[in-house]
């Protein structure tokens, strides 16, 4: 872990997307941050240790859905998958697909694997199961403020972790998509999706991938200051209104009834960072101040997590 000291910094943005003003200033107290996000390989020894099931493995009960569609009722995960050629950008369903069989065992789906990618960030992970996982390992998972605090890595206010020039020197600082987004790829060579930690250069507190890569989840519940006020432009799939429920196949955690749920509204939380889905042409938000919400009881394969500890 990293040693992130604490400070007062400038959170938010009024330079981009509309749910990430205003801009405020913030007072954080010092904590320890996994230097990277959790790897497969780490998130392995978890589940060899204690036999954790993730929400994306669990077969639904399809007397709680009726009338939804059999084939989603089945375990499974959101899984992208590039479109032929250029699409309506304001329906996230042209690339993103419910895949039975998708978990963090088998990223794209029966008859994939992890293997060669231990190094990678783990994904098909709902909030349920980082936060298992933080549990187990005597951690939490991060506020939002802590997150993009550490993020910065003390620089207040630039636009990216590294800085205001998005690749000094002509350098690719993270793993964001390359090309006309979501069909033509054109970075990273053999990564088309995650990568192993440790390609890019670390920020100024020594933290790895801290945008790119994969959106990593917070503990907070996400509340836009005023209704619908998150722009259209999206990459994390938000299956559903924030108020109110969902036919598809979902199961509720104590997260979410510890967040307030009670009526069995869903719970979307604040995932932060970016993922190699972001694009410049689409969803610019490999940013410390970029934001989204993120149903905490689905997972995709561009959402992962870190954990942090805060001192006695």
């Amino acid at each position: 872990m990293v040693w992130v000291p604490g400070g007062t910094f400038a959170m938010g943005s009024d330079d981009f997307y509309p749910e990430e003003r205003p801009v405020r200033t913030v007072e954080v107290a010092g904590f320890w941050m996994d230097e990277r996000p959790v790897t497969v390989s780490e998130y392995r020894r978890f589940v060899r240790a204690t036999g954790y099931v993730t929400v994306a493995e669990r077969r639904l009960d399809a007397d709680l859905h009726p009338g939804a569609d059999p084939r989603l009722t089945t375990p499974g995960s959101l899984v992208f998958h590039p479109t032929p050629g250029p699409v309506d950008l304001s329906d996230c369903g042209s690339w993103w697909s419910y895949v039975p069989g998708a978990n963090w065992r088998r990223p794209e789906g029966p008859g994939s694997a992890p293997h060669g990618r231990e190094r990678h960030p783990v994904t098909h992970v709902a909030y349920e199961d980082a936060e298992a996982y933080a549990h187990w390992s005597g951690k939490q998972l991060p506020t939002e403020s802590e997150w993009e605090y550490a993020a910065r890595g003390g620089l207040d206010g630039a636009v990216y972790a590294w800085g205001d020039d998005f690749s000094p020197r002509g350098r690719l600082m993270a793993n964001v998509w390359q090309g006309d987004f979501p069909w033509r790829h054109a970075g990273l060579g053999p990564f088309e999706r995650t990568s192993p930690s440790g390609l890019f250069p670390a920020n100024g507190y020594g933290l790895l991938d801290m945008t790119g890569n994969v959106w990593e989840w917070t503990s907070d519940v996400y509340r836009a200051p005023e209704p619908d006020r998150a722009a259209k432009a999206a990459c994390v799939p938000l299956l559903v209104p924030l108020d109110r429920q969902s036919p598809l196949p979902w199961q509720r955690t104590a997260a979410d009834a510890e967040a307030g749920t009670a009526d069995g509204n869903r719970v979307a939380r604040v995932v932060k960072g970016g993922s190699y889905l972001c694009s410049a042409t689409y969803c610019l938000r490999y940013r410390p101040a970029a934001r989204q919400p993120s149903d905490s009881a689905t997972a995709t394969g561009h959402v992962g997590f870190r954990c942090v500890v805060h001192p006695r």
